[in-house]
C-alpha cells in the first residue's frame, strides 16, 4: 500500500491546520467515509475520513459528496458528540497508520467532555471509532468487529479499546547510524532474516515504511555513498516537514504510484503536488468514487437486465401470438363448413369429414369436434376463435410496439447507468420509483426531496459555445423540455440510445456542430463505434409525446452526419457542471 506511515506523518502535518477548528457540519455519504466540514484559520475546510476497505485514508478534500437523506447511526452518533466540538489535536501514532482527532465539546447538559475520533488505516481492516479517552470506552465504530471475528480485538458499543497488536519495529524517524545498521544487521532476528533483500530488510525492520519507498532507497543508494546516507537524507526531510508529494503513472502499464518523496526508481510521467491532500485526492478520488457508483449502479443494472428478459419473453409470446392470427381465416372456414353439414353431425361425434367447397378441387377434410358440444356448438366455437385471433391481431400489434418501446427505455437506461456518477445514480432510482419499476420503501418514513433542475454537465466549443449534455432521462427532460430556448439546437444519434445535446443559441459553425455531434455519439450505445449518424434539429421542432416514457420525444426536420467519436477530443473540451 502506497499510503505508508511517511505519507500519513505528511498528512497530520498538514492537518494541524485544522486543530483549534470548529466542526460545523458531519455527514456519512456513504458506509466507510465520514465528511467533517470545519471552519479553522479563516477558511473551511472539508476532512476525508475513510475506512474503505480497498482506498483507506485521511485527508483535505475538495469533492462533493452525496449525502443520504437519513443520517446513519454512526454519523448521529458523531454528530451528538463532535458537531460544534473543537478539533484540540491531531496526532500520529509513532509512524504507525493510526491518527488520533481530538475533540473538545460541550454535551446537552453544558458539561465540556473530550472525545477521541480514531482513524485506523489497515487495509481490509480499516475503521473508524468515536472513543472516551477517560475510560478507553468505545462508543461506537463505523465497522463493528465482534468476538466472532475476532478474539483480540473487539469494536463494538461498550468494549475497552485495544490498540492494534505491536509489530516491534523501530521508528525510522528516531534511529543513528549504529541502531540502524544493527537493525539491518538483524539483531534480535531470526536466521531468515538474512536472506532477506535490502528493501524487505528495511520494511521489516522500520515502522512507516512501504516496500515502495524501501525500494527508492536502496535505489538511491546505489548511485553511491551506501544505504545509511540515503535513509538518513530522507528521514531529515521527514523531520523537518520537506515533503515533495508526487504521483507516477508509467506509461506501458498505465499503473500509478504515489508518495511524498521522488520515486526516482520509477520510469514514467511525473506530476508533482502542492500537498499530501491534493496528490491523495488525484489518486484515490475517481477510484474511490467509481468503485462506490460501481456498487450502487449493480443492483439497478440487475434489475434492469431483469426487465429486459421479462420483456423479450413477453415479445416471444406475443410473436406466437401474431403466428397464431394468421390462421383466424382457417377457423372461420370450418364454422361455415360445419354450419353446412350439420345435417352430418350428431352429439358425441369426435370428427366429421366433409366437402371443402372452398378448395377448388372440392376434396375431402376432416373437422375435430368436441364430444361435449352438440352440431351447432362445434360450429360456434370455431367462429369464437376466428373472432378472437382476429380481435387479437390489433391489441397484440399494439403490445408488440409497447413491449419494443419499453426494450428502448430499459436499454436508454442500461447506457445512462454505464456512465453515470454518483448525483445521476439517484436521478435515475428516483425516476424508477417515479415509472413504479421500484418501490420507495423509506417513502413513509421521510420526505424525498426533488430537485427542480437537475445539473447538467455544459461543455464549451472551440468558438466558445455552451453544449449541453443529459446524461439521464430527468436531465434529458429538463435539458430538452425547460431549459432550451425555441432557438437552440438540439442533436440525438438516430436510432440509437444516447443523451440529449443541445448547442446554445445560434451563429455557431460546422465545426461546433460537429463537436457536438461526438459528444452525441460518445455519450450513447454507439460510443466504440465509427460513422454513428447523429441526427441535429432546431429545438421547436422535437416535442414529447403525451403519456410517453421519460426522456422519449419526436422530432421533425432534422437533418443527419456521420461522426467517429474521439475520447481524447472529448476529454480535451473543458466541461463544467450547471
Amino acid at each position: 500500500m502506497s499510503l505508508d506511515g511517511l505519507v500519513l506523518h505528511a498528512v497530520v502535518h498538514e492537518l494541524q491546520s485544522c486543530v483549534g477548528g470548529r466542526i460545523n457540519k458531519i455527514h456519512q455519504p456513504n458506509e466507510n467515509d465520514v465528511v467533517l466540514q470545519i471552519r479553522a484559520q479563516g477558511q473551511n475546510l472539508k476532512l476525508l475520513l475513510s475506512a474503505n476497505p480497498t482506498y483507506p485514508r485521511v485527508q483535505l478534500t475538495e469533492q462533493a459528496t452525496l449525502n443520504p437523506l437519513d443520517a446513519p447511526m454512526f454519523c448521529m452518533l458523531l454528530r451528538k458528540h463532535c458537531e460544534s466540538g473543537i478539533i484540540e489535536a491531531v496526532e500520529q501514532v509513532g509512524l504507525e497508520r493510526v491518527v488520533r482527532l481530538t475533540v473538545r465539546h460541550r454535551d446537552e447538559l453544558g458539561d465540556m467532555s473530550v472525545k477521541v475520533i480514531l482513524i485506523e488505516i489497515m487495509g481490509r481492516h480499516s475503521n473508524i471509532i468515536l472513543l472516551d479517552p477517560a475510560s478507553d470506552t468505545i462508543l461506537d465504530g463505523i465497522h463493528h468487529v465482534t468476538p466472532a471475528i475476532s478474539s483480540y480485538r473487539i469494536v463494538m458499543p461498550g468494549s475497552t479499546y485495544v490498540s492494534p497488536p505491536e509489530q516491534n519495529k523501530l521508528n525510522p524517524l528516531a534511529v543513528d547510524e549504529d541502531a540502524f545498521e544493527r537493525a539491518m544487521g538483524g539483531e534480535g532476528k531470526d536466521d531468515a532474516f538474512a536472506s532477506l533483500k535490502p528493501e524487505q530488510k528495511l520494511v521489516a525492520s522500520f515502522s512507516g515504511l512501504s516496500p515502495l519507498v524501501a525500494k527508492e532507497l536502496v535505489h538511491r543508494s546505489a548511485s553511491g555513498g551506501g544505504l545509511w546516507p540515503a535513509f538518513q537524507a530522507l528521514m531529515a526531510a521527514v523531520r523537518e516537514q520537506r515533503y515533495e508529494p508526487v504521483i507516477v503513472e508509467q506509461q506501458d502499464t498505465g499503473k500509478m504510484f504515489f508518495s511524498i518523496t521522488q520515486l526516482t526508481h520509477l520510469a514514467g510521467q511525473v506530476k508533482a503536488y502542492a500537498s499530501p491532500s491534493a496528490c491523495l485526492e488525484h489518486f484515490y478520488g475517481d477510484k474511490a468514487e467509481r468503485d462506490t457508483v460501481k456498487q450502487r449502479v449493480s443492483d439497478l443494472l440487475r434489475f434492469i437486465q431483469n426487465e429486459i428478459n421479462k420483456n423479450v419473453k413477453k415479445l416471444e409470446k406475443l410473436q406466437e401470438t401474431i403466428e397464431e392470427s394468421k390462421d383466424a381465416d382457417k377457423h372461420r372456414i370450418l364454422g361455415e363448413l360445419l354450419t353446412a353439414s350439420l345435417h352430418l353431425i350428431k352429439k358425441g361425434d369426435r370428427e366429421v369429414e366433409t366437402i371443402n367447397y372452398y378448395d377448388e378441387h372440392q376434396a375431402s377434410i376432416t373437422i375435430a369436434l368436441d364430444p361435449l358440444l352438440n352440431p351447432s356448438e362445434n360450429a360456434q366455437r370455431y367462429f369464437k376463435k376466428y373472432t378472437k385471433l382476429k380481435n387479437s391481431t390489433a391489441i397484440v400489434t399494439e403490445q408488440i410496439l409497447q413491449t419494443h418501446q419499453e426494450l428502448d427505455y430499459l436499454a436508454t437506461l442500461q447506457l445512462q447507468l454505464s456512465v453515470a456518477s454518483l448525483s445521476d445514480i439517484e436521478e435515475i432510482r428516483d425516476e424508477l420509483m417515479e415509472q413504479g419499476y421500484v418501490r420507495d420503501r423509506a417513502k413513509k418514513q421521510r420526505k424525498k426531496k426533488k430537485k427542480d433542475k437537475p445539473s447538467l454537465a455544459c461543455y464549451t466549443s472551440s468558438e466558445g459555445i455552451a453544449i449541453y449534455v443529459g446524461k439521464n432521462n430527468t436531465q434529458n427532460e429538463y435539458l430538452t423540455n425547460r431549459l432550451a430556448a425555441a432557438t437552440d439546437t438540439w442533436l440525438h444519434t438516430k436510432d440509437i440510445p444516447g443523451s440529449h445535446v443541445v448547442i446554445r443559441g445560434e451563429g455557431f459553425s460546422e465545426k461546433t456542430l460537429h463537436e457536438a455531434a461526438q459528444l452525441a455519439a460518445y455519450f450513447s450505445q454507439a460510443k466504440n463505434s465509427s460513422r454513428v449518424p447523429v441526427d441535429y434539429t432546431a429545438i421547436r421542432h422535437v416535442h414529447k409525446p403525451s403519456g410517453a416514457k421519460p426522456g422519449f420525444v419526436i422530432y421533425v426536420n432534422q437533418k443527419t452526419l456521420f461522426v467517429t467519436p474521439d475520447e481524447e477530443q472529448i476529454k480535451g473540451m473543458p466541461v463544467s457542471i450547471k
